[in-house]
């Protein structure tokens, strides 16, 4: 993940404010809190919330996109707002209202990332939900928030036994 997260922290101040939502394990917000960015996290299920304190060390929150409120509810704005593999379990129906919750967390000039499966559907696999997107579907989402569009790229699935999956990613910039 080192590569990706520098390709998305060219685009942040140095110690800037990030906020990890959705974290899971707490995996990246642990790396951006070693690197030396001020750290938020939150995820929506309590399992996952306890893993990432364990794992972090960091006051991770449990709460869902619904429950997201404005920047005081988190001390300030961010500079990032890291959205990775996590938009794609809202429903198509609900992705901009949803992700312009945590479009108004941002600073002026701060970004979101967002990564999504590559695809045209959405889908249940196992019990959860998935909203995939296309490159061109991803750059109307982003600008759909309001984002001026910074980059845009598409990539394979590094991990084992995941090998034909492929993801789209983006950042946009808030003005």
């Amino acid at each position: 993940m080192d590569d990706l997260h520098a390709r998305v922290l060219a685009h942040v101040p140095a110690g800037g404010r990030v906020l990890d939502a959705g974290c899971g394990s707490g995996r990246d917000a642990l790396a951006f809190h070693r690197a030396g960015y001020q750290v938020q996290a939150f995820d929506g299920s309590a399992a996952m919330v306890a893993l990432a304190r364990e794992h972090t060390g960091l006051a991770v929150r449990q709460m869902r996109f619904e429950e997201v409120e404005g920047p005081d509810a988190f001390g300030g704005g961010f500079d990032l707002v890291w959205a990775s593999a996590t938009l794609l379990h809202v429903p198509r129906a609900e992705l901009v209202a949803t992700s312009g919750r945590l479009v108004g967390l941002l600073n002026p000039g701060g970004v979101l990332f967002a990564s999504f499966k590559q695809g045209e559907t959405e889908r249940e696999k196992n019990g959860r939900r998935f909203t995939d997107m296309t490159e061109s579907m991803l750059a109307d989402f982003i600008a759909a928030l309001g984002l001026d569009l910074l980059d845009l790229w598409s990539g394979d699935d590094a991990r084992p036994g995941r090998e034909g999956e492929r993801w789209v990613s983006g950042v946009g910039r808030r003005g």
